[in-house]
C-alpha cells in the first residue's frame, strides 16, 4: 500500500493531476499506520497480520 501511495504521488506530481497525488498521500498515511500497528502485535479488524 505504501509502494503503491508513492508511486501515485509520482505519477500526480508528473502529470499535475490532483486527485491522483491526494490518493496517493492517503495510500501513504494509512499504509504507514497499518504498518506501525502491524509492527506492534495488535490485531487489525481481527487479522494478525497483513499480507
Amino acid at each position: 500500500m505504501i509502494v503503491l501511495g508513492v508511486i501515485l504521488l509520482i505519477v500526480g506530481f508528473l502529470t499535475g493531476i490532483s486527485i491522483v497525488w491526494s490518493i496517493g498521500i492517503a495510500l501513504v498515511v494509512i499504509g504507514a499506520i497499518l504498518a506501525l500497528v502491524g509492527r506492534t502485535g495488535t490485531k487489525v479488524a481481527g487479522r494478525s497480520h497483513w499480507y
